[in-house]
């Protein structure tokens, strides 16, 4: 299977670089005062598909919290549908419930509610008390095609060995593994060899690793030459 690396973007000034850069997949994303985004416009989510042939996935969030309530969840299912008629391929969800849990019944509401558009688990997952069972809970839920983690809410700095052991003790787990916020490129190579072959960027491909600036299509390009030349060095360790 291809290493697939995802880049968040802001809006359509974001696409030249992304794309240039290499990029498999651009997951666009509104700014919250959480650092985890809100839903974008539907405009920037046209605009970014316009400028791109590259898969688009676009994040499902209206609030700064991991929780919805039954209006805002029809709210999130027509907004999806409006996302992808203006040409995104899939979305990114992810809710907990009171108890700090994935809400197995919401996230198959809206997974079910759009038949055959792939989604992605986003970094909630990081928040719940057991990691362990969350992912028990979310394999098998339908559509669902990666789940984006750091393993701590802290980001790679704090939970890369929690989910590199998580990965190399279950090839379910690194199969839907998107290794999320705060990747260094030092870990990219043990986390190939653990199995994983999905990657998300955002800060580490902008100048001065601020989300006001554009992504860069020369930062991009060297994580893209990391990614390529650690996975044919982990395939020649595998196969000799």
């Amino acid at each position: 299977m291809p290493v697939l690396l995802e880049v968040a973007v802001a809006h359509e000034r974001d696409v030249p670089g992304a794309v240039e850069g290499g990029a498999d997949r651009l997951h666009v994303v509104g700014p919250s005062a959480d650092g985890h985004g809100l839903s974008p416009e539907i405009p920037t989510v046209s605009a970014v598909c316009r400028d791109t042939e590259v898969p688009v996935f676009v994040l499902l969030r209206l609030n700064d919290t991991w929780t919805t309530t039954g209006g805002e969840l029809t709210r999130l299912v027509g907004l999806a549908e409006d996302y992808l008629a203006v040409g995104a391929t899939g979305v990114s969800f992810g809710f907990l419930d009171a108890d700090l849990e994935v809400d197995v019944e919401v996230c198959t509401h809206v997974a079910t509610s759009l038949p055959n558009v792939p989604w992605t688990f986003h970094d909630a997952v990081d928040d719940t008390l057991d990691p362990r069972r969350a992912w028990r809970r979310l394999v098998g839920l339908p559509g669902l095609v990666h789940v984006r983690s750091a393993g701590s809410p802290r980001g790679m700095a704090e939970g890369y060995d929690d989910l590199l052991a998580s990965a190399g003790s279950d090839p379910t787990i690194a199969a839907l593994l998107m290794a999320g916020a705060g990747l260094q490129a030092e870990q990219v190579p043990w986390l190939l060899r653990a199995g994983v072959r999905a990657f998300h960027l955002d800060e580490q491909v902008r100048p001065g690793g601020s989300r006001k600036a554009y992504v860069d299509s020369s930062l991009l390009r060297s994580w893209r030459r990391l990614l390529d030349d650690a996975d044919d060095a982990a395939t020649r360790q595998a196969s000799s």
